[in-house]
């Protein structure tokens, strides 16, 4: 089970793929023509949205196969949980695009649920018992429908990402585009994560410390990246290793901090050689290619898309979470670091309701703030739920 199940996400992911090349050939191939010389209708955006449909449907299989096989619902990891979050991507995007047919969003969208599967497929995949701890029906209830609002979620941040490669200035240097040139540098250091675990897991890197946890026990930490950064009071044990620069406290997971730098950095490298090839900032040669999308139509996309994650999100992360403190640690809250930026999370998207709603914050303005949100959540994911030592850091 375990074998159809790794199988049909395979199947999901170059799904995904081929619904990404269906998209581009549908927005660069507008005015292909036939053999008469006529121009032909376009139907590769229709592919590209049976190609989605395809991937949510062999995913829900991944999903539904493994969790015949583990006996509980495979959210319970990191692997498990970045998966469906691209699943929920995917599934999100599928119903937006019936109702919009716009193929700018899947061209954009179908490479993020591809980069968010490929990303969990860098962390321990085997399925393994839960801890008495989420050991509860609502584990179940409440990271599936916290997945599914940051599905729903992230389709609002492809949208404000249309519209502000589509509208923005790229000749002129300044605060906006600076700032989206800093987004397309955090997505290429996701990608940079892929890239260099990949070539350090092929060369079976791997060196253990020694180190003092932060219940003050002496514990081990193995690292599959080179150590920058070392535990707190570590001590290296494999020779012919580098030694770290410095240490990290003991509040901090060292090892996890370690594997953000070097994707911070291998994401700086890739920035800077795709800098160089087009000689331009990447969101100014994206641009071209986005000059048939209406802004006001991606503009209506994104809000709808946060006006219905929103809630769903407010649901999972908030209400059936504090459902699930309260039987699992006998408390409904308690400051944990992935509490608190789950309520920054709920706070932010209902300041951006209130302002489009009451304020008249749309265009230009509520895109940033659609990107902005989706950077805090993917925030929440990897530097607070890796880096910082918490309840929740048993998720890993």
């Amino acid at each position: 089970m375990a074998t159809i199940s790794g199988n049909l996400l395979y199947i999901a992911f170059f799904l995904y793929l081929g619904a990404t090349i269906a998209f581009t050939v549908s927005i660069t191939g507008k005015k292909w023509r036939n053999k008469q010389g006529e121009v032909s209708g376009n139907r590769w955006g229709t592919f590209g949205f049976l190609f989605s449909i395809l991937g949510s449907l062999f995913s829900i299989g991944y999903f539904v196969t493994r969790w015949m096989h583990s006996g509980h619902a495979p959210v319970s990891n990191m692997f498990e949980y970045m998966t469906f979050l691209g699943i929920a991507i995917g599934f999100a995007f599928v119903i937006i695009y019936a109702i919009y047919r716009l193929d700018y969003l899947g061209l954009f969208t179908m490479p993020i649920v591809m980069l968010v599967i490929a990303y969990a497929s860098m962390f321990p995949g085997e399925v393994a018992p839960l801890i008495p701890a989420l050991q509860s029906h609502w584990l179940t209830i409440h990271v599936i429908t916290v997945a599914l609002g940051q599905g729903i979620l992230s389709i609002g941040m492809a949208a404000g990402l249309i519209y502000l490669i589509r509208t923005l200035d790229f000749t002129k240097a300044n605060k906006q585009t600076r700032a989206l040139e800093f987004v397309m540098y955090c997505l290429l250091s996701l990608v940079g994560f892929i890239v260099i675990g990949s070539a350090f897991d092929a060369m079976d890197y791997e060196a253990k410390f020694t180190f003092i946890n932060e219940n003050g026990l002496e514990a081990e930490m193995n690292y599959t990246l080179p150590p920058l950064v070392g535990p707190n009071e570590g001590q290296l044990l494999t020779e012919g290793v580098i030694a770290p620069f410095f240490n990290a406290p003991a509040l901090i997971v060292a090892n996890d901090l370690n594997t953000v730098i070097w994707s911070m950095l291998t994401g700086l490298a890739l920035y800077w050689v795709l800098r160089l090839v087009l000689r331009k900032r990447i969101g100014g040669a994206i641009q071209p290619i986005l000059k048939g999308v209406s802004p006001q139509a991606v503009d209506e996309v994104s809000y709808r898309a946060i006006a219905i994650g929103f809630p769903v999100f407010a649901l999972g992360g908030l209400v059936f979470a504090m459902i699930w403190a309260q039987i699992a640690w006998t408390r409904f809250w308690g400051w944990d670091p992935k509490e608190v930026w789950a309520l920054i999370t709920f706070l932010f998207y209902a300041a951006y309701l209130h302002l489009r709603l009451s304020k008249g914050w749309q265009g230009e303005k509520s895109a940033w703030l659609c990107v902005i949100g989706f950077g805090i959540i993917i925030f929440n994911l990897v530097f607070v739920n890796l880096v910082i030592a918490g309840l929740h850091s048993y998720a890993l």
